[in-house]
C-alpha cells in the first residue's frame, strides 16, 4: 500500500483538503469528549502533523492538511495517486485505542473520518487498526461480471417484497460470494451509500456526476434490497464489498461531504424504466482501466467528462443507460417514525410536525449537549431555529437553521439512533 507511488503523492502535496475526525462509542454511539486525536501520514507514523482533542459531540476542530494537486483527480490520463493518505490515532479514558491508516482526504473538498471505539471491559485492553484500502479509481479491483439488469418476476419466487422500500440498514459481507470467512456488518443504508460513493468517485467532481453516480449506486442497491437476491440463494447477507459482485464497500473509511450532501438529498430516489416496478440493476466500469460502455453501462469518467459540459444528472444517466430511464421514489423509508410534512419549517410555521421535530431535538440534546434544549409549543421561533442551526453543523448539513427536506430526514435518523442509546440503559 505505502509504494513508491504513495511516498510521491505525499512529496507532491501541494494543495490541501480538510478532515474533521467525529468519535463515538461503537456500541452506544454516544458521542465521546476530550478524546486525543493524532494525524500523521500513513508510512510514516513519527510524522504527527496535528493533535486535537474533540468537544462535546465527539468532533475535532476541521483541520486543514496537504494533499496533491487538484488536477489528478479531474484528470482521467493521469495516473499519478490524487488523494493524500494520512492515518488516525485515537485514545480516550476507558476506550480501546483505534488507529485508521489510509484516511484519504482530496483538495479543495471535507473528508470526515468517523472513528468508533469500544470500551475496556475486564480484559487486558486490546488495540484495533483499520486499514483503508486504494480508492477503486487509483487501486486494481476485479470488473464486475455482468448481470440482466432486471430480474425475472413470479418465476422462482425471487421477488417477496410488494413495493420498494429504503431500508434502515444494509447487511454487507465484506468479501465475495462464497467466501465464508468474511464477516457481514450492518450498516445503515445512507452510510453504506455515503462509503460506497466515497470509495467509486472522487468528491471533486461536478454536483451532477456525482448525483447520476449516486443515483446508480441507490438503484442497484435497492435492486438487491427489493429482489432480496442474496438471501434467496441462501445467504444471510444483503449485498457484498465485491466489485465482481456489488460494489466496493470499505470498513472504516472515510466519507467527504460534498458526497454526504448529495445523498442526503437523494437517498429515497431510485432508478427504474416503464412498466418495470423493481430498481433497475444499474451497473458501470470506471471507463479507463475497464470498458463497458458498448453494454450500455454507465463508465465513471465519462459521466465526469458530462458534468464538465453542464449534463445534468439524469441526462447523465440517459446517456448511458437509454432515454426510457426514470428517477422514480420509494414509497417507505423503514425506521422513520414520520414522514416529511412535504415543506420546509421555518419561522413562522406552527402545529404537529413542528412539535414533533422539536420533542426529537431535545431526545437528541440529551446526547449531544452542545444543541440547546427548547420549548416543545409547536411553533417555530428563534430558539427552535438556534437548535436546528447547531444540529445542522454537528451533521454536516448547511447551517440554516431551516428544517429542509435533508435536515428533516436526518433528525429523524438521529433521533432513532438516540432512542436505542436509551434502550440499552
Amino acid at each position: 500500500m505505502y509504494s513508491y507511488g504513495n511516498i510521491r503523492a505525499q512529496q507532491e502535496n501541494v494543495d490541501s483538503g480538510k478532515l474533521q475526525v467525529t468519535v463515538l462509542g461503537e456500541r452506544d454511539s454516544r458521542p465521546i469528549e476530550n478524546a486525543l486525536v493524532r494525524i500523521s501520514y500513513t508510512g510514516d507514523p513519527g510524522s504527527v502533523v496535528e493533535e486535537v482533542r474533540t468537544d462535546s459531540s465527539g468532533q475535532t476542530p476541521i483541520l486543514e492538511l496537504k494533499t496533491p494537486p487538484l488536477d489528478y483527480s479531474l484528470d482521467v490520463t493521469e495516473e499519478a495517486q490524487p488523494y493524500a493518505e494520512y492515518t488516525v490515532q485515537v485514545q480516550a479514558e476507558g476506550y480501546e485505542q483505534e488507529e485508521i491508516a489510509g484516511t484519504e482526504v482530496l483538495p479543495e473538498v471535507m473528508a470526515q473520518q468517523p472513528a468508533r471505539m469500544r470500551l475496556i471491559e475486564g480484559g487486558p485492553e486490546d488495540f484495533e487498526r483499520i486499514v483503508i484500502p486504494p480508492h477503486t479509481l487509483f487501486g486494481e479491483y476485479p470488473p464486475k461480471i455482468e448481470e440482466a439488469e432486471i430480474k425475472p418476476v413470479n418465476e422462482s419466487g425471487e421477488i417477496v417484497l410488494s413495493r420498494v422500500v429504503v431500508p434502515e440498514f444494509v447487511v454487507v459481507h465484506d468479501g465475495p460470494v462464497g467466501d465464508n470467512s468474511a464477516s457481514n456488518y450492518y450498516v445503515r443504508y445512507k452510510d453504506y451509500i455515503k462509503n460506497v460513493a466515497s470509495s467509486e468517485i472522487y468528491a471533486t467532481w461536478p454536483d451532477d456526476t456525482i448525483r447520476a453516480n449516486v443515483l446508480a449506486i441507490m438503484s442497484f442497491t435497492l435492486n438487491r434490497v427489493y429482489t432480496e437476491w442474496y438471501r434467496n440463494k441462501g445467504y444471510d447477507f444483503t449485498i457484498t464489498s465485491s466489485t465482481a459482485y456489488d460494489h466496493k464497500w470499505m470498513r472504516g473509511r472515510n466519507v467527504f461531504d460534498s458526497i454526504s450532501r448529495i445523498v442526503d438529498e437523494l437517498f429515497e430516489n431510485y432508478l427504474s424504466r416503464p412498466n418495470v416496478r423493481q430498481p433497475i440493476l444499474t451497473q458501470y466500469c470506471d471507463g479507463r482501466q475497464v470498458q463497458c460502455q458498448s453494454r450500455g453501462w454507465m463508465t465513471q469518467w465519462g459521466s465526469k467528462s458530462l458534468g464538465d459540459r453542464g449534463y445534468s444528472a439524469i441526462e447523465i444517466l440517459r446517456y448511458f443507460y437509454g432515454n426510457d430511464m426514470y428517477i422514480n421514489v420509494a414509497e417507505q423509508i423503514s425506521g422513520v417514525p414520520s414522514s416529511w410534512p412535504g415543506y420546509d419549517l421555518n419561522i413562522g410555521a406552527s402545529g404537529d410536525k413542528v412539535r414533533q421535530m422539536q420533542e426529537q431535538l431535545n431526545t437528541i440534546a440529551g446526547s449531544y449537549p452542545a444543541i440547546p434544549t427548547i420549548a416543545v409549543d409547536g411553533i417555530y421561533g428563534e430558539q427552535t431555529k438556534d437548535a436546528v442551526r447547531k444540529f445542522q453543523g454537528i451533521f454536516g448539513l448547511p447551517q440554516t437553521g431551516i428544517t429542509d427536506y435533508s435536515t428533516w430526514y436526518k433528525i429523524q435518523e438521529i433521533y432513532v439512533a438516540v432512542s436505542r442509546i436509551a434502550e440499552l440503559y
